[in-house]
């Protein structure tokens, strides 16, 4: 903390403080009373400057999220790539995107042009396996993505090199990443004066175990500690509409434990975390508060071209736009509604489907929420 003193004031102030001390030679002391008055006059009618601290204004902060994202794959043939180089995928959305402090997204797949192993299938009929151009990375930069996840069961798509090379292209794009077992669990930066800690977790090989619940809350301690704003991804749940609504325990998906990601959630804000992105079931799931911390436990399909079923639930989202303090204690929100189709990426829904989705679902799952969300998708507290 800085003060200001102004530094005639403080000249005339020592004369006159010695002056009342040290009488002048051959003077009377009744003339010292009568200089010292004088002295004292002209000390109060100058300007002197008050000692003031200097005051930093901390703004609150935009924070974007949205949910699963994987642009077109060139395998197993190069027919499932989109048109013009996917340059139009995002187009729609880019300014949105692009006018928050942070924007984060799921990158599903690995990003490379050819090369790695592609993971096998006991069944092919329920195994995808994705592989985006390198070239793409220039969609998300343009779009304004600031973080990514890479915790999922596909950024393991084409093994160790697919993940070496996609943390290459994020890295040359300066978009931070989080999400692998032992190397990259955790990620720290600074934007415009902000200091985020990202974590991200999947029940996925390779991937920080969302099952691990006390290593998770490790994990978010240390950032909450080192850290302004805390962001915590998960890919968890099972999937599906006919798994939409949250059942507040471990959750299994064709055999596969798939987290308890109520449980996760709410451990992961008692450790520190100020926001949860939740995704991975491919629908909508509901949104709470939680300590006056925002937890959406899946933000569906967001841009995901090709191989992904968009038929229903699975073809609407909403894009997620918080205003937090800069501790990360929520503050508003909206709820933006996207829709897709097999022939373009997400577009603003007119018919608003995703924040009826969300109604309806938070009313359902959790009765006692403190969050609502009116019929233009704005989120408050109660």
């Amino acid at each position: 903390m800085k003060f200001h003193v102004n530094a005639k004031g403080f000249l005339f102030g020592s004369l006159f403080f010695f002056g009342t001390l040290l009488p002048a030679c051959g003077q009377e002391p009744n003339a010292i009373q009568s200089d010292s008055t004088v002295a004292t006059a002209q000390v109060d009618t100058m300007e002197v400057d008050t000692l003031q601290p200097e005051v930093v204004e901390q703004k609150n902060v935009t924070i974007i999220g949205v949910g699963d994202m994987m642009l077109g794959t060139n395998y197993p043939s190069k027919s499932y790539l989109p048109a013009n180089g996917g340059k139009d995928l995002l187009k729609d959305c880019e300014e949105l995107l692009s006018s928050a402090d942070l924007t984060f997204g799921n990158l599903e797949g690995a990003i490379l042009d050819s090369g790695g192993t592609a993971k096998r299938c006991n069944n092919p009929n329920l195994c995808y396996v994705f592989r985006s151009p390198e070239s793409y990375i220039d969609h998300f930069v343009n779009a304004g993505f600031d973080v990514l996840s890479i915790a999922n069961n596909h950024s393991g798509d084409f093994g160790p090199q697919g993940r070496k090379r996609t943390k290459e292209v994020l890295k040359a794009a300066n978009i931070e990443y989080a999400g692998l077992a032992g190397t990259d669990e955790y990620a720290i930066f600074e934007k415009d004066g902000v200091k985020y800690g990202f974590c991200a977790f999947a029940p996925n090989r390779g991937t920080v175990d969302i099952r691990n619940i006390t290593k998770a809350k490790q994990i978010v301690t240390n950032l909450a500690e080192q850290t302004d704003i805390v962001i915590v991804s998960f890919h968890g749940g099972a999937e599906g509409s006919k798994h939409q609504h949250m059942t507040r325990k471990t959750e299994y998906y064709y055999g596969e434990n798939r987290g308890n990601v109520y449980n996760f959630a709410h451990a992961v804000v008692d450790a520190g975390a100020d926001i949860v992105f939740g995704h991975g079931p491919h629908v909508t799931r509901a949104a709470e508060l939680y300590k006056d911390r925002f937890i959406i436990y899946s933000l569906g399909n967001f841009c995901t071209y090709g191989r992904f079923n968009l038929r229903g639930e699975a073809g609407i989202a909403p894009i997620i736009e918080l205003e937090v303090t800069p501790e990360g204690a929520f503050v508003s929100g909206r709820a933006i509604p996207i829709y897709q189709q097999k022939t373009h990426g997400p577009k603003i829904d007119s018919q608003k489907r995703a924040i009826k989705t969300l109604q309806r679902l938070i009313k359902a799952d959790f009765p006692e929420s403190v969050l609502e969300v009116d019929d233009e998708g704005n989120l408050t507290k109660k």
